[in-house]
C-alpha cells in the first residue's frame, strides 16, 4: 500500500498535484481540512467534540484529529493507499500518524516536498485569491502569516521523516506536468 506525506506552504501547488496523484495512482485523498467538515456536517461525535473546542476558540487536540483520520481509513475500501494532505501539520501528529498505521500493518512510503521560493508562494496565492474568493488568498498579511506558520510549525514534520529516511524534495516551480513527472519518479522508487 501506497502512503505518501505530500508537504509544502501554502500555495506550493499540492492541490493540483494531489489530484493528478490520486488519478495515476489510486489513491485515497486524505485531508483534514475535508474530515473536518464532514464530521461537524454529518454531527458525528467526533465532529462534536470538535466543534466544542472549536467554540472554545482552542486548537482541537490531536486525538481527535488522529480518531477522524483512523475513521477515513476504516471506512475506506479498495484504495491503493493514502495521500495525508495538509497532515501531519506536527512531529506530534506524524508520530501518532506512525502508530496508528503500525497499528494496521501499514506505515509511510514517504514524503514528499514541494519546494517552492517564498516570493514564488505569494504570487501563486495573490493570484489563486483572483478567482478562489478565499479572503486568506488576498490579503498580503495573512498570506505572510500563513507561510510564516507554516515554517515555524509544520517544518519540524520534514526533519522528523528525515530522520526516517523518507523525505523527498521536489523543486515546485516549473510545468505541472514537469513537477508531476519529477514526484512520480520517485513514487516509482518506493
Amino acid at each position: 500500500m501506497l502512503n505518501i506525506v505530500l508537504f509544502g506552504p501554502p500555495g506550493a501547488g499540492k492541490g493540483t498535484q494531489s489530484e493528478k496523484l490520486i488519478a495515476k495512482y489510486k489513491l485515497t485523498h486524505l485531508s483534514t481540512g475535508d474530515l473536518f467538515r464532514a464530521h461537524l456536517g454529518q454531527g458525528t461525535d467526533l465532529g462534536q467534540l470538535a466543534r466544542k473546542y472549536m467554540d472554545e476558540g482552542r486548537l482541537v487536540p490531536d486525538e481527535v484529529v488522529i480518531g477522524m483520520v483512523d475513521d477515513k481509513i476504516k471506512n475506506t475500501q479498495d484504495s491503493n493507499g493514502f495521500i495525508f494532505d495538509g497532515f501531519p501539520r506536527t512531529v506530534a501528529q506524524a508520530r501518532a500518524l506512525d502508530l496508528l498505521l503500525e497499528e494496521k500493518n501499514m506505515s509511510i512510503s514517504g514524503m514528499i516536498a514541494l519546494d517552492v521560493p517564498e516570493e514564488v508562494l505569494k504570487e501563486r496565492i495573490r493570484e489563486r485569491g483572483e478567482t478562489s474568493g478565499r479572503v486568506d488568498d488576498q490579503d498580503e498579511e495573512k498570506i505572510k502569516t500563513r507561510i510564516q506558520v507554516y515554517l515555524d510549525e509544520t517544518i519540524p514534520v520534514a526533519t522528523y521523516y528525515k530522520g526516517q529516511e523518507k523525505l523527498t524534495k521536489i523543486h515546485g516551480v516549473g510545468a505541472i506536468d514537469e513537477i508531476f513527472a519529477n514526484i512520480c519518479e520517485v513514487i516509482d522508487s518506493y
